[in-house]
């Protein structure tokens, strides 16, 4: 595999695991005031997938 279809495959496991925090979030909050003790370990999930995936993108 060449270093293009690698950065291919990673940005796209990267983006899939930003938009699947970022669906964990919305869930979150349409349950929300139950499991309100939750907010920061999603939060802080779906902030490390999307600088993550930034960051390979080279933003």
């Amino acid at each position: 595999m060449t270093t293009d279809d690698e950065r291919k495959v990673l940005l796209k496991k990267l983006n899939a695991k930003a938009i699947q925090t970022k669906m964990d979030l919305h869930d979150l909050s349409e349950e929300l005031p139950r499991d309100w003790q939750k907010i920061m370990a999603v939060a802080q999930a779906a902030h490390e997938a999307h600088a993550a995936l930034a960051a390979a993108k080279g933003e």
